[in-house]
């Protein structure tokens, strides 16, 4: 029992002083780790001590570096200043200098003119006296003059302005001449590079659309169907198309006749129709007829918007646009009047642009230049003012009213584009087979041309060429002068265009010629 107390004991013991061993170890190792830590810290403090003052010097050095460095900017700046100023100097120096210079010169000139000012004084005393004495002495000459001619100052005075009035005229013709010679020949050069422009950029296929009047039957037998019954389908026809039909003797021919081109043909295809179909009778007529009616109109709308929208344009009038495809159905001397149309606003856009002035404007007055023609039959006047009227009526711009009106020369163009709208008619009427006339219009024409230039005084013999596109006149040499011939070309021009009625351009040519002829023997 006692040993086991013993033993109890010596354990506690040796816990106990295990345990004290074990602080005490702890605790010099605290103290030895506390020491180390000390030492570390008091190496970082002098460690960031160093390093603060290297940043601390390494700051004053680049702060010197800075200073200096501002230092050298400033001083080159003022040096710079310096320099400018000392140049500036330099050069109001100069100023200066050359100021007193002009200064000086100035006060020179101002004497030399107050010298020669008082030497011209001295030369006008002298230069009156002389006036005075030559005044005397023409005075003398024309009383000396006057006594040897007989006439005095104001007869001799109105005589020599005679004289002088006779030599300026010739002169004032023969210039006058010359200067038309020289603007006719510019402007017909340039004319002809134009229109030749136009033409090869126009380059369409022609075709003369006659409007056809006579129908042609299958056979003579066909006559009486059409006129049916005591004349009922004869009456029901123009009845209803508003047209006359004459059956006469000319074999397995109906001619159909109306002033109004679209009811012509109106009723040129229903009688094609009713020849087809073979039922002819009032009723199918009526029928016929009414169907072919909405069928023209169609086709009138439908050319109207098709030559407007070949040409680019837009916002014409609805009215305007049927009314041009009425056009269609309407001939002058067998050409039709839609194509011929058509042409003409090409030709004066084409010409507008080479011209440099509104080709849109030219196309729309070329397109509706002939509208007053769809209505000519219904309308009493020209087809200009009609035209005229119906597209103010429509709200056309002035200039297109303008152009309209004055295509035929029935007025002045108020604008480039008219011009060229009557230049573009005259040219599309004019080509090679695009118009025909009766023989007995173009007869009475090559009439008038040679009695119009017949008329004049001095001439000798004139004749009408090229189909009376060209009139030729020989005058008297010995009775006309150059300048009197090139006045009667201009008059004769002037009067054909006033008293006569042609399509295109009639050129005049005079010619005066002197031959002299020997025969060597």
């Amino acid at each position: 029992m006692d040993d086991i107390v013993y033993i109890l004991l010596a354990s506690i013991l040796g816990i106990v002083i295990g345990a004290g061993i074990a602080i005490a170890y702890r605790k010099g190792a605290a103290q030895e780790k506390l020491k180390k830590a000390e030492e570390n810290a008091d190496r970082l403090l002098q460690d960031a001590k160093r390093e603060a003052d290297t940043i601390k010097k390494e700051a004053a050095l680049e702060a010197k570096d800075k200073v200096y460095q501002a230092k050298a900017e400033v001083d080159k700046e003022l040096k710079e200043r310096r320099a400018e100023l000392t140049q500036l100097d330099k050069r109001l120096r100069q100023r200066e200098e050359a100021i007193e210079r002009k200064f000086d010169n100035l006060e020179k000139k101002e004497q030399e003119l107050n010298k020669r000012e008082r030497e011209v004084h001295g030369k006008e005393k002298g230069i009156a006296e002389k006036e005075s004495r030559y005044d005397n002495l023409l005075k003398e000459q024309l009383q000396v003059l006057e006594r040897i001619s007989g006439l005095s100052e104001e007869a001799a005075r109105k005589e020599l302005l005679q004289r002088v009035e006779e030599a300026s005229r010739f002169e004032v013709a023969r210039t006058a001449k010359r200067i038309e010679d020289e603007a006719r020949e510019l402007a017909d050069r340039k004319a002809k590079e134009i229109i030749s422009l136009a033409i090869e950029r126009y380059a369409s296929d022609y075709v003369a659309d006659a409007t056809v009047t006579a129908v042609n039957l299958p056979s003579d037998e066909m006559k009486g169907r059409i006129i049916g019954r005591e004349g009922r389908n004869i009456r029901a026809l123009e009845a209803a198309t508003g047209i006359d039909l004459i059956i006469d003797d000319t074999p397995e021919t109906v001619i159909l006749s109306s002033f109004d081109p679209v009811r012509r043909e109106i009723a040129r295809v229903s009688l094609e129709r009713l020849i087809a179909d073979g039922r002819i009778h009032p009723a199918r007529i009526e029928e016929i007829v009414e169907k072919v009616k909405k069928e023209i109109d169609a086709a009138i709308k439908e050319e109207g918007e098709k030559a407007v929208f070949d040409l680019g344009l837009h916002g014409i009038h609805p009215e305007l646009v049927r009314l041009l495809g009425k056009l269609r159905y309407r001939t002058s001397y067998a050409q039709n009047v839609l194509q011929h149309s058509r042409e003409v606003a090409y030709l004066a856009g084409i010409m507008a642009g080479e011209l440099g002035v509104d080709a849109k404007l030219a196309k729309r007055a070329g397109l509706l230049h002939d509208i007053g023609k769809a209505i000519d039959h219904e309308v009493e006047g020209s087809h200009q003012m009609i035209g005229a009227n119906i597209a103010k009526k429509y709200n056309e711009n002035f200039k297109v009213v303008n152009a309209i009106q004055v295509h035929h020369g029935e007025g002045e163009p108020a604008t480039v584009e008219a011009a060229l709208v009557a230049a573009a008619d005259a040219l599309s009427a004019a080509r090679p087979g695009a118009r025909k006339e009766s023989l007995e219009s173009y007869l009475k024409r090559l009439e008038k041309l040679e009695q119009l230039a017949m008329s004049f005084k001095g001439v000798d013999r004139c004749y009408a060429i090229q189909a009376g596109r060209e009139i030729r006149i020989i005058v008297k040499p010995e009775d006309i002068s150059d300048e009197i011939s090139a006045q009667i070309s201009r008059d004769l021009a002037r009067r054909i265009e006033e008293g006569l009625t042609y399509p295109g351009q009639i050129k005049v040519t005079v010619i005066r010629e002197t031959r002299f002829v020997e025969m060597a023997k």
